[in-house]
Parts: C-alpha cells; sequence; structure tokens
C-alpha cells in the first residue's frame, strides 16, 4: 500500500529545460560576482572550502569559481556546488527574474494525493534550498505546504540503493510504502533495490530509456497509485 510519494524534480513534476536553459545560464554568469560579493560570509565560506576539499587542491579565490563554472559546464551533482546555485536562484526568485515551472498534471495529482493523505516529498540532485525555491515561486503559487519533507546529495548518489534507505529510515516507512518517480531508470534501478515502488516518467515523447522493470506513465496522470 503506498503511504508516501518521492518525486524528483526534473523531467518529473518540472520541465527539464527549464532547470537547463534558465536556471543553469542564470547562476553560471553570476557565480563569479556571487564568489567575490559573498566569500567572507559564514554559509558561504563553508562552500567554497568544500570545493577546495573535493578538488584536493588549496584553491584561490578565482580558482575556486573556476572550478565552480567548469562543474555547471559538466553538470556535476556536486553538493557545494548546488548550495551555491540555490543561494544565486534565491536572489532570482525574490527578483521576479523566473518562476518555477511546473507541469500542471503534477499540480493537480499532488493536490489530490495530498487531500487523500499521502505524504508527499521530494528527492533532487538541487539543494533542500533550491528545491524549496522552486516549489515556493510556481506559476501555481507556493506548493510548499504540499510536502512534508525535502532530501538532496547529502543522503546520497540518486543512483545509489544507500540513499534510498536512509530516505525510508528518515521518512519512518517501509520502503515498500514509498512510490518513487522519475524520468531516470538508472535512479528508480537504486529505488527498487531499496525496495521502493517506481514509475518512470516519460515526458515530452522521451523514447530512449531502456527499461523492463518500471511501470511507465506519460505524465501524473497515467500513475496509478
Amino acid at each position: 500500500m503506498t503511504k508516501a510519494i518521492l518525486t524528483d524534480i526534473e523531467g518529473t513534476t518540472s520541465s527539464l529545460s527549464f532547470v537547463k536553459d534558465v536556471l543553469f545560464p542564470y547562476a553560471r554568469e553570476r557565480m563569479a560576482e556571487f564568489v567575490r560579493t559573498h566569500a567572507t560570509e559564514p554559509t558561504v565560506q563553508r562552500e567554497l572550502e568544500e570545493v577546495g576539499r573535493i578538488s584536493g587542491k588549496n584553491l584561490s579565490e578565482m580558482e575556486v569559481i573556476e572550478q565552480l563554472i567548469r562543474w555547471i559546464d559538466e553538470d556535476k551533482k556536486i553538493t557545494p556546488l548546488k548550495s551555491l546555485q540555490g543561494m544565486i536562484w534565491q536572489d532570482g526568485y525574490k527578483k521576479g527574474h523566473f518562476k518555477g515551472h511546473m507541469y500542471e498534471d503534477a499540480v493537480r495529482h499532488l493536490k489530490k494525493w495530498k487531500r487523500a493523505g499521502l505524504r508527499l516529498y521530494v528527492f533532487s540532485s538541487g539543494s533542500v534550498q533550491a528545491q524549496k525555491l522552486l516549489f515556493a515561486h510556481t506559476e501555481y503559487g507556493d506548493l510548499t505546504p504540499l510536502f512534508s519533507g525535502y532530501f538532496d546529495t547529502t543522503v546520497g548518489n540518486k543512483r545509489e540503493i544507500g540513499a534510498y534507505q536512509k530516505i525510508s529510515e528518515k521518512i519512518g516507512l517501509p520502503a515498500g510504502n514509498i512510490l518513487f518517480l522519475s524520468d531516470i531508470a538508472e535512479e528508480l534501478d537504486a529505488a527498487r533495490g531499496a525496495g521502493m515502488q517506481t514509475v518512470l516518467l516519460l515526458r515530452d515523447g522521451k523514447t530512449d530509456i531502456r527499461n523492463t522493470v518500471h511501470c511507465e506513465a506519460l505524465n501524473f496522470d497515467g500513475i496509478t497509485l
């Protein structure tokens, strides 16, 4: 029996193009200025130090900036990068430079599932801060009250079984009572390995995914609980 739904964001609740064509370029263009302006603030300083630790080098400020931009270009799912991007996006949302994109069918079903008593959670490679910002500033208003919790790469890589085991523990439900939604088969493989139910989203005519084990849906209208 499904008691909780854990959902990915990109390609699942929200357009992949919004993240890649709006959010990523916005952060890339402003990363250098943001680091130079805020480097001495404790929350930023911690992330910059983590960049150096991950790189295994004692980096200068310019080298840290270059590393962050390189990671953006390589689409790396690295925690300090995601945290810094979230800080930059926060400013963009507040200034009204963009709104978080959400598919209408996703909003409709998330609200329906919430009313039905299901607990809703998010698991994305973007930082928890970035997730909350996106859902708080959508074309459909603030959707954050729908969710009981958010998870990012601090619990583990999205393609590793251990991450989903930790999420199950934190949620306080057996993995078999949790349904994970994503557009990435490898993520679903890991969730299934942890014992979760899974549904593969195939939005926008996506047909290049090899899948033999997961239920499939073109959008949230096709998800059966």
